[in-house]
Formats: structure tokens, C-alpha cells, sequence
């Protein structure tokens, strides 16, 4: 099952991807292309179209403009942040489980680079895109390294082929990734394009615990770019605030859920 939810998020992924760039998708070239039937592509089309991402025809679909964002606006990332107590907490909870001499991917979501503020272990290693850990506090233990590469100027973080390529080289120990949105389905998604395969690609190279951090506003969200499935992931660290129903629906009976509370 954990196999078959991550085809089915990448497959999603390479369609979206594919959307972005020709604007307009012929089903018989995509079940060609991704080997799988055309019954499958009209159904990965129909949950596109009532997202609002594209607009179906017979034979394909298009891109309804706006539907699909490669950046998030600015105001995503302004430093006011009326949910910054509740990623704090869990950052805190993401950090009582890293270990001496861990090495640990983090993204470049806002949560995940605070992790590193609250990392007492030593000698752990943390590679990182986000641009922004060079500028935050983290534990005297911690030793950041950025991957390098292409920097997206309104996140500061860092994608590219050079970032990938860092990626690949790189067995950790666990990672610890941020993310936009959470469906009840279990897709988790980014509103930016260019961060897909970084993301992905942490995941992949990961062969310890896999983290995944998402506040209760994060829950029930869709974003434009599908990275992994919730069965790809070890642990959800989420807020007190979290709906426990919704919670119930992702739970596969592994998965470790976490609900910090504020202190």
C-alpha cells in the first residue's frame, strides 16, 4: 500500500508538472507517456478539474489560468504570523526526536528551520534549502549546510539541479519536512513548483524516521503540487488544534501522530 500511495503521488505530481508547462494535456499522451491507462488519467483529470486547477474536454484538459501558481504570494511569508506559538510547538516536538549524530534534511518550509533553534542532541548534521537557516538560531550541537543551487528570491530557498544533485549524495538519517497542505486522502502538496523534487527527493534518500510538520490550517488544504502521500511518512507532528476526525481518516495504523501543545 505505502508503494502504491507513492506512484499515485508522483504520477499526480508529472501531470501537474506537465499542465504548468504545455498549458494543455491530451490523455492518450499522458496514459503513453506515464504507462498507465487512459481510464486512470480522466480520473486524476476529474480531481484537477474540481480543485479548480484545470478544465476538462473530450480527449484532455486545459489550464484554467490562475488555477495553478508556481510561487505562493509575498504575503505568505510576511513575519507577521498569527500561528507562529503553534509551529513553535511543533518544532519543539520535531526536535526531542533527533538523535547525536543524526543527519537530518529539512525543507524549506517555515516550521521544519525552526526545528533547529530547539535541537539539543550533538554532532547532528542538518542539510537544508532554505536559505534562511543561515540567518536563525540553532542548538551548539547542530552543523547547517545548505545544498546550494537556483535560489527562488520570495522563499529563499535553494532548487535546481545543483540542489538535487547535493541531495543524491546524501544518506540521512531522517528528514523533516514542512508542508502546504495535507488532504484527507493523504496527498501532500506545496504551492511551489520548483520545490517538488527537492522534496520528493528527501524523502527518497531518507532511511530513518521520515517527519512530517503541518499545522491545523495546513489540514484539509490542497496546494497546486502533490510531493509525497502520507504513508511515505513515519510521523505527523500537527497542534492541539487539529480536528481529531481528520486525523483519524490519515491514520494507517504506523503512522505516529503528534499533537503539541502550547506551553
Amino acid at each position: 500500500m505505502k508503494n502504491k500511495k507513492g506512484v499515485i503521488a508522483n504520477r499526480k505530481q508529472s501531470i501537474l508538472l506537465k499542465i504548468q508547462t504545455d498549458r494543455d494535456v491530451s490523455v492518450d499522451a499522458l496514459a503513453e507517456e506515464l504507462q498507465v491507462s487512459p481510464v486512470t488519467i480522466r480520473r486524476d483529470l476529474e480531481s484537477f478539474e474540481k480543485q479548480g486547477f484545470v478544465k476538462r474536454y473530450y480527449g484532455g484538459a486545459r489550464l484554467i489560468e490562475g488555477g495553478l501558481s508556481e510561487d505562493p504570494g509575498k504575503d505568505a511569508f510576511i513575519e507577521h504570523d498569527d500561528n507562529i506559538n503553534y509551529r513553535r510547538a511543533i518544532a519543539r516536538e520535531a526536535a526531542a526526536l533527533v538523535e547525536d549524530r543524526d543527519i537530518i534534511f529539512i525543507n524549506s518550509s517555515r516550521t521544519a528551520v525552526i526545528v533547529t533553534e530547539y535541537i539539543t542532541a550533538r554532532h547532528v548534521d542538518v542539510i537544508t534549502n532554505n536559505g534562511n537557516s543561515i540567518f536563525g538560531r540553532h542548538g551548539q550541537g547542530v552543523n547547517i549546510i545548505l545544498t546550494g543551487g537556483a535560489v527562488n528570491d520570495i522563499k529563499r530557498s535553494m532548487v535546481g539541479d545543483f540542489a538535487l544533485n547535493t541531495i543524491r549524495k546524501i544518506n540521512a538519517t531522517k528528514c523533516i519536512i514542512g508542508v502546504s497542505g495535507i488532504t484527507e486522502d493523504g496527498d501532500i502538496s506545496t504551492a511551489v513548483l520548483q520545490e517538488t523534487m527537492v522534496n520528493s527527493l528527501m524523502i527518497e534518500k531518507t532511511s530513518g524516521i521520515k517527519i512530517l510538520l503541518a499545522d491545523h490550517t495546513k489540514l484539509g488544504k490542497m496546494n497546486n503540487f502533490i510531493i509525497a502521500h502520507i504513508n511515505q511518512f513515519t510521523h505527523l507532528i500537527t497542534d492541539e488544534l487539529a480536528d481529531d476526525a481528520f486525523l483519524k481518516k490519515l491514520d494507517n495504523g504506523q503512522l505516529v501522530i503528534i499533537k503539541a501543545r502550547l506551553k
